[in-house]
């Protein structure tokens, strides 16, 4: 069968390729550039634990990056700052009053809880070329994958049985697949070749932002400051981020007013030198000005992510990432829900109910994120009233515009597919658990059939569903005297009969899981369902509404 065409090779194109060679398919990058990647300290990603895990995953070896836990700032009206507070891990917090100036105890009194512990491990913050660089070293050691450089996409065209690219560059060609994905980027070709509209807004936020190294008193902890008092240059208000890289290199983001006034490197070095002021005491610190840029932020989503045989992915599919919403994070969200579906089809022939749902789950997922953006954007950034607009937010300004840094709340919190045309029905033996239908799933430690232990995040993305009984006590217990006894024998028996190729796993625990409480899992993470006990026919019924229903005949996929 012919390879999967990827338009692009960025993170996102060189992620889907290495995540369908996890699944035996091979595939063809077209890359218009030279295969390599610029290097610019300012252009950095953040990538939470579930996005982080998956480029570990599919670079076969730990990202050297810095993690984000979070030191939260608050200004007072009167060029007062108020303490600043540290949340340890334990979710204590502690402050040190009076480094910028008087801070009153009513002041100091009023800070407290403004900003709270994320819970959980810290995104991931790390250089984009790093991890492109990662990824560049992954494939080179990947026979299913081939990138050609110097190959620009200018025609495509499809049939039932396939799809036909041409590229131009130094050697123009024609290149047959199976199916293509455009990972090509804001101005996408395959979007524009396809006739998809990608409305929106434009300049929904400007950035000026600044690579440096630096020695700031909270090492390794990333800072976001709102409303800081020190400005004297240009407007007043406007956040400033500072979030570390390793060897001690910042990168620092100012928003910008609204409009498109030129930042000129004097109004840059203005901005570097008293923010570095401002928390320094008053002094400013020796720096080593490494890059800079300004970072516009659109909001725009395709009418279409499929048309036939041809697929959008990443920045071709959607623009995001105002209120520290990360569009990379979502993009590789993208590809680790197609990924698995294309492979399905790729093996074992057409589903299109399954390649349907791609759009129907991850569009109505970024949609959501868009439409929470919005929705916050004049109640941060016009000074409305929090509580008249949005109920339930009285956590304050600093808590709702951390939400999409940290990854949680409507802004950042990992999508969940529960209306998705993939979901399974609940019935009498549904048994209810910590994580939703749709979620992803904890990733608790799990015993697999050949005896190993293992995270359950390790066996995702390899093509196959997952199957876990929780089962308390077979931890202290060789497999062997477990393996063959009680329920075991008759569930092995109901995985074996699935539809789809599955894996057995075993955990001691899941949160809110009772004894023998069995788990379907997708290939990609998201809970199908859970059940009290061994149903097999419950179990196939779920496994084939996770496949989107029966498979259809290819004389049905042609007439489609």
């Amino acid at each position: 069968m012919d390879p999967v065409i990827i338009v692009g090779a960025g993170p996102v194109g060189l992620s889907l390729a290495l995540a369908l060679a996890r699944q035996e398919v091979p595939s063809v990058v077209l890359d218009e550039g030279q295969g390599k990647d610029e290097q610019r300290a300012a252009r950095t990603v953040v990538l939470r634990e579930d996005t982080a895990a998956l480029m570990e995953r599919l670079a076969g070896a730990p990202l050297t990056g810095a993690g984000l836990p979070f030191t939260g700032w608050r200004s007072m009206r009167r060029r007062q700052l108020t303490r600043k507070v540290v949340f340890e891990p334990d979710g204590t917090a502690h402050g040190r009053s009076g480094e910028y100036g008087p801070t009153t105890e009513r002041a100091a009194e009023g800070r407290k809880g403004t900003v709270e512990e994320p819970g959980g491990p810290a995104p991931l913050h790390i250089a984009q070329h790093v991890l492109t660089g990662a990824l560049r070293t992954a494939i080179a050691g990947q026979p299913l994958v081939k990138v050609t450089v110097e190959s620009r996409l200018d025609a495509l065209e499809q049939e039932p049985s396939g799809v036909t690219a041409h590229t131009r560059g130094p050697r123009s060609t024609w290149w047959r697949g199976s199916h293509l994905v455009g990972c090509d980027g804001p101005r996408s070709t395959v979007r524009k070749l396809l006739d998809i509209r990608f409305p929106g807004r434009t300049a929904v936020e400007r950035h000026a932002v600044a690579a440096l190294r630096a020695e700031l008193p909270w090492p390794g902890e990333a800072l976001l400051h709102r409303m800081p008092p020190w400005r004297t240059s240009g407007p007043s208000g406007g956040e400033v981020t500072a979030r570390p890289l390793p060897d001690g290199v910042w990168r620092l983001d100012w928003l910008l007013p609204p409009g498109k006034d030129l930042v000129t490197p004097e109004l840059l070095v203005t901005r570097i030198r008293e923010t570095l002021a401002g928390w320094n005491g008053g002094t400013t610190p020796a720096y080593d000005l490494l890059d800079t840029g300004v970072h516009t932020v659109h909001h725009r989503l395709a009418r279409r992510w499929r048309a036939g045989r041809v697929f959008l992915a990443g920045d071709a599919a959607h623009l995001l990432g105002a209120l520290g919403t990360q569009g990379l994070d979502e993009s590789l969200r993208d590809v680790d829900n197609l990924a698995w579906k294309l492979a399905l089809v790729w093996h074992h022939g057409p589903h299109e109910a399954l390649l349907d749902s791609y759009q129907a789950e991850r569009r109505a997922a970024v949609a959501a994120r868009l439409r929470a953006a919005d929705q916050a954007l004049p109640l941060l950034r016009g000074g409305g009233g929090l509580r008249s607009y949005v109920p339930g937010t009285a956590r304050g300004h600093d808590a709702l515009l951390t939400d999409g840094h940290l990854g949680r709340g409507t802004l950042g919190t990992p999508a969940t597919y529960a209306a998705s045309p993939l979901a399974a029905e609940d019935g009498e033996s549904t048994a209810f658990v910590g994580t939703e239908p749709g979620a992803p799933v904890v990733d608790v430690r799990v015993t697999a059939e050949d005896g190993a232990s293992v995270r359950l995040r390790d066996r995702l993305g390899r093509g196959s569903l997952l199957v876990v009984l929780v089962a308390p006590g077979t931890g202290v217990w060789e497999r062997k005297h477990w393996v063959s006894a009680g329920i075991m024998p008759r569930l092995a028996a109901a995985v074996t009969a699935l539809p789809h190729p599955a894996e057995l796993l075993v955990a001691e625990s899941y949160p809110g899981a009772a004894a023998h409480t069995v788990l379907l899992i997708r290939p990609d993470g998201h809970l199908v369902t859970a059940l009290a006990g061994v149903r097999p026919a419950d179990l196939y019924a779920a496994a084939e509404a996770a496949l989107g229903g029966p498979a259809k005949t290819q004389e049905t996929a042609n007439a489609r």
